[in-house]
């Protein structure tokens, strides 16, 4: 006989409508999501910061193209490595130690960015914020949807990707305040400490993941952290119930934990490889090239001034984080899949419209009138200069820009100007040409367009889902293993973007990008399902769950010991007793008995 998707526990059907929460009011809950995805703040406002900051540490430093890149990478490749461990981590210690940690290398980190004397220390602070960033960035959303019941999940786990492009939005709107205040990088760098400073004792106050205490035996504590987290009149004794016989079937059933076990497991193998492809699908589409190198695409696209350039970052950050809160409003509604699909698919369009527009600049660039000594620049127009490695001189005229000529970079530093375009009083243009279309289709309307697409879907859902799709047991490891993969993606990304461009031009890179999310897209509509309202305990069968991670039964559904009656409260009483629907939601019976 073929067993249901969602099981179902006897309950009185007593004709009332279910409703997701009963009456009442979850403010710890919500203060522990709020707290915990302080982390996600800070993990987008260090990433999110760079883009600004490092148009004026450039100029201070005198980076290269290499220097450039490997500061801005140095943190996604820390951030890469701690991922892998925060998983194991946050099993073996809990969700909160592993994020108190991440927190207090965000407030080092920070200092120690905002106070560098050279492009060294500069890098060590960077390479510190990569520590709480991988940290973070794989344990919030494990704690967030451990703490939450199915039916606010999706909710509350989007809230932390809605702090995190809020971090992005902050870092954007500081950057542009401070972009002609003397070292204002420095400060850009080192406001981070702060909410750091906020979360470390705000956390301390809050419980530990229910799920995870009770898969560590500490059955006591995870009744007092439930209690803590739902409000009054919640069902808590099904909840535990059902938690506490997941885990005992799992410990029952297993013979190890880790990456090798959820491999030998092909429901959590089939649901690894599905977290791990969400994230670097994301990656590949090229989110963090928008998010860490705006200011610069926009430069690229011929806005000149380095303020302009930062203020307009800006509006895509802006556009980033409205799009996240209109995925925090459809995931409960609309569901993860449709919200995944349709924001790949609009992604890939927003992209190829952004290679269309380089396009269009690249062929309507001020073409080269003063033929060039050297062979290599000897080309005609400024686009093709740039990309044969050459940079751009031009003179400002009442009537625009006019007598181009193509001269080769100085060595080692290719924001500086040449001695014969200086000497000339021209303008000279190592990585962006004038163009009379550049404020349309690139810097507004292609950003803004791509974040639109990408944000409420794209964004949240690979998080949302990964910290969903995990037995209890490899939770903690398989988010740490999805992330690790994010962040090995955001790392190919970040330091390949500027080299991308040089060997396949502008449009060719957003090209690639384009086709990379199409490829996504066909890959997702074949295996992504739908997770929304699906108890964490029963998610094991959307993958075909096998005999060592069933999904619960009616005679998993036994409330907890009597000893343990104590712990939960008026729940319970016989009038607090819960039921489940068919579709597998804990609800509240609203009929007396």
């Amino acid at each position: 006989m073929e067993r249901p998707l969602l099981s179902e526990c006897p309950g009185t059907d007593d004709g009332q409508p279910e409703a997701p929460l009963p009456p009442g009011r979850c403010a710890m809950l919500y203060l522990l999501t709020a707290m915990s995805a302080i982390g996600g703040f800070l993990f987008g406002y260090d990433t999110g910061v760079v883009s600004g900051a490092m148009v004026l540490v450039r100029a201070e430093f005198h980076l290269s193209d290499t220097w450039h890149e490997l500061i801005v990478s140095a943190t996604v490749g820390t951030a890469w490595l701690l991922s892998m461990a925060a998983g194991p981590l946050a099993d073996r210690l809990g969700r909160r130690p592993v994020i108190l940690a991440a927190s207090a290398a965000f407030g080092a980190g920070a200092l120690l960015a905002a106070l560098a004397g050279s492009q060294q220390t500069l890098l060590a602070g960077r390479l510190v914020l990569g520590v709480g960033i991988g940290l973070a960035s794989s344990t919030v959303p494990v704690l967030i949807a451990e703490a939450a019941p199915a039916e606010a999940r999706g909710f509350l786990t989007t809230v932390n990707i809605a702090f995190t492009t809020g971090g992005q939005l902050a870092a954007a709107l500081l950057c542009g305040a401070l972009a002609d205040v003397t070292g204002g990088w420095r400060w850009m760098m080192g406001v981070a400490a702060l909410p750091a400073a906020v979360q470390l004792p705000g956390l301390l106050a809050l419980p530990e993941s229910p799920r995870f205490l009770v898969a560590r035996g500490r059955r006591s504590e995870a009744a007092a952290a439930l209690t803590r987290l739902r409000p009054t009149g919640f069902p808590v004794r099904t909840e535990l119930a059902r938690v506490a016989a997941q885990c005992a079937r799992e410990q029952r059933g297993r013979r190890a934990c880790g990456p090798t076990a959820m491999l030998r497991r092909p429901a959590v193998r089939r649901a690894l490889l599905l977290g791990c492809g969400l994230q670097v699908i994301q990656q590949l589409a090229g989110i963090n090239t928008v998010m860490y190198y705006s200011a610069s695409i926009i430069q690229m696209s011929g806005v000149r001034d380095p303020t302009t350039a930062i203020w307009l970052a800006a509006l895509p950050a802006a556009v980033n984080f409205a799009g996240t809160l209109v995925g925090m409003a459809l995931v409960e509604r609309v569901g993860r899949r449709p919200l995944t699909l349709t924001s790949l698919l609009g992604t890939a369009g927003a992209l190829a419209l952004l290679a269309a527009g380089f396009w269009v600049n690249a062929a309507q660039s001020l073409p080269v009138t003063v033929p060039a000594e050297f062979p290599r620049c000897r080309q005609y127009n400024c686009a093709s200069c740039q990309s044969a490695g050459c940079g751009f001189c031009f003179a400002e005229t009442l009537s625009g820009p006019a007598n181009g000529s193509c001269l080769p970079l100085i060595v080692g530093n290719a924001s500086a100007p040449s001695a014969e375009c200086r000497a000339a009083h021209q303008v000279w243009a190592a990585d962006w040409c004038p163009a009379p279309h550049s404020w349309l289709p690139v810097p507004v309307l292609g950003l803004c367009l791509y974040l639109v697409a990408f944000a409420p879907g794209m964004g949240p859902m690979p998080w949302t889902i990964n910290a969903e799709i995990y037995p209890a047991w490899a939770r903690g490891s398989g988010s740490g293993l999805a992330a690790s993969c994010n962040w090995l993606a955001n790392l190919a990304v970040s330091l390949t973007f500027l080299s991308l461009v040089a060997a396949l031009g502008r449009p060719g890179t957003f090209l690639l990008y384009a086709a990379v999310a199409a490829a996504g897209w066909l890959m997702l509509l074949r295996w992504l399902p739908e997770t929304r309202g699906v108890p964490l305990e029963n998610m094991a069968v959307l993958f075909g769950g096998d005999g060592d991670d069933p999904p619960l039964d009616e005679d998993d559904c036994e409330p907890p010991p009597e000893e343990d009656a104590a712990l939960l409260g008026a729940d319970s009483s016989p009038e607090g007793s819960p039921r489940l629907s068919a579709g597998g939601r804990l609800t509240p019976d609203l009929q007396s008995r």
